[in-house]
């Protein structure tokens, strides 16, 4: 069974789009599939400005060893900072397969 990760979240307010994407490329080619369990990463948008990043996991284990390793990663941070933290969510599923 593998682990799928889902945070929701939507940007700060004087955010640029544009910052955001770049930032989000950055993180899934520079820091995340360094990590050990990494399988697949996606972001979307919503119609309505909510954005979305899905990340497959083979274990929750690996899931959360890689919270740990990215939260002192410089790209890490800059994404952040673009974030509206308080309306980040995260939810987890195990797969069933």
């Amino acid at each position: 069974m593998s682990l799928i990760e889902i945070t929701t979240f939507r940007l700060v307010p004087d955010a640029q789009e544009e910052a955001f994407l770049d930032a989000d490329r950055r993180f899934q080619t520079e820091v995340i599939p360094n990590h050990a369990g990494f399988v697949r990463r996606t972001t979307a948008r919503g119609d309505d400005g909510e954005w979305l990043v899905m990340v497959l996991w083979r274990s929750t284990q690996d899931a959360d060893a890689s919270g740990r390793l990215a939260s002192d990663h410089p790209v890490t941070h800059e994404l952040n900072a673009l974030v509206d933290g308080a309306t980040v969510r995260t939810t987890r599923h195990t797969t069933l397969d």
